[in-house]
């Protein structure tokens, strides 16, 4: 399976994203190195971020990355 990079953006209702593939690599080391390049070189606006994600196709990586997840409640030691 893959590794895919995806640029994130997220839109006006916290729910919805938009994703735009940007390439794909076999080797997880290879898509680190290539997001770290790609960030430090490419700045993005605020509401959009570089992914990577392991899955069996575009179309499984895109439903993965659309997907709503709720943000992690901060218990008080953590704060």
């Amino acid at each position: 399976m893959p590794y895919y990079i995806y640029v994130v953006t997220s839109l006006e209702t916290a729910s919805t994203k938009s994703v735009n593939l940007v390439t794909d690599f076999e080797n997880f080391k290879l898509a680190k190195s290539e997001v770290r390049r790609l960030r430090s070189e490419e700045r993005l606006p605020d509401n959009q971020a570089y992914k990577i994600i392991f899955a069996d196709d575009t179309a499984q990586a895109e439903q993965r990355l659309s997907e709503f997840r709720e943000e992690p409640i901060a218990k008080e030691w953590e704060k």
